[in-house]
């Protein structure tokens, strides 16, 4: 593989709302990266279309690299070898995460806690990602992915399936308790079927009409409004939509000795909160950071074993920008794919 190989890929040029004139995102020929020591080369399958992605797009979140190509759900099929490499075979089909890499030595990384390792990077933000037809990615932090899932029914699992994972962890749900999951789009429909699996109801609370009878019909108990107040009290909910509005009405509608776990990476800000009607009563409020390579290899082990079923709205390499719009306005039932070399 050389350097004058060229490739489709999106970079973000300048940030801005998803929906400006022009767009912030453009589709450029570039070269084929080459993998560095320790890396391997990835042809890209599919790449799940994530809200952060967007974050990155719009500029919620600040600019890290110029230029960068976003896409950090990656299923692809490895091509190409740095030097020092050898868990990988030509052709193996592996998938390509958000965290990308930490740096092993931080009290952090040492006591198995590496997602908040302050020199960690994130596939399409620090490094380019999978809105391309090539990435590289370091060969110890990338997945094999089980045989059940084709690429674009994988990819979903890689950021929205693992972080959910994590979250659905920090939210401390009881055996057999109730779940509130305010937004449901990729990563929410994966946590409730993980819940609902596991024998825990499940109540949704989000904008789209479309994605409240998705919920119905994945088996939730209730689907209203992210302002609703809760059919019942609720032992743990999980917010994932990036709106810091939601949070008073989220711990009013917690039971006592409740926890509220937020998922996203960003939030618009949070309302001053009533200790009476809002943390009184033990209460628990937490945040999720990015999640550890335990978390991707235990999730992806029980997606496999519980035939967790990712919904998918494929759309070409062309159309990554018409897929973040889709995102940006709530109008997904599940979780959008990039379909590249399938």
């Amino acid at each position: 593989m050389t350097r004058e190989r060229m490739m489709r890929s999106w970079q973000v040029t300048d940030p801005a709302p998803i929906d400006s004139d022009p767009a912030p995102l453009r589709l450029v020929e570039r070269p084929v990266p080459e993998p560095a020591a320790g890396e391997v080369l990835v042809q890209v399958l599919a790449c799940g279309v994530c809200r952060t992605d967007l974050h990155v797009a719009e500029g919620d979140l600040p600019v890290h690299r110029a230029h960068v190509t976003p896409g950090h759900e990656i299923v692809g099929r490895v091509v190409g070898f740095g030097k020092g490499t050898g868990r990988f075979a030509p052709g193996d089909r592996i998938g390509i995460p958000w965290l990308r890499r930490t740096c092993g030595v931080c009290s952090y990384c040492r006591s198995g806690r590496e997602n908040l390792c302050s020199r960690s990077s994130y596939t399409g933000w620090d490094q380019d990602g999978g809105y391309a037809e090539y990435a590289t990615v370091p060969e110890g932090f990338a997945y094999r992915i089980p045989d059940r899932y084709d690429p674009a029914t994988a990819a979903p699992l890689l950021c929205a399936g693992i972080i959910g994972y994590r979250a659905l962890r920090r939210a401390e749900v009881p055996a057999g308790g109730r779940l509130g999951l305010y937004g449901f789009g990729g990563s929410a429909h994966i946590t409730a079927q993980i819940a609902l699996a596991q024998g825990v109801e499940v109540h949704v609370f989000t904008r789209g009409a479309r994605a409240r009878t998705f919920a119905l019909e994945l088996g939730a108990a209730s689907a209203g409004g992210s302002g609703d107040p809760a059919p019942v009290p609720l032992d743990s909910a999980i917010i994932f939509a990036p709106a810091g509005q939601i949070v008073p009405r989220a711990l009013e509608n917690l039971a006592p000795g409740g926890t509220l776990a937020l998922a996203g990476i960003h939030m618009s800000d949070v309302p001053p909160l009533d200790y009476q009607n809002h943390l009184f009563h033990e209460k628990r409020l937490t945040s999720v950071e990015s999640n550890t390579r335990r978390d991707g290899e235990e999730f992806l082990t029980l997606a496999d074993r519980l035939g967790i079923d990712p919904r998918v709205t494929r759309y070409p390499l062309e159309r990554a920008d018409e897929a973040l719009r889709h995102l940006g306005h709530g109008d997904m039932a599940g979780a959008g794919v990039l379909s590249i070399s399938e």
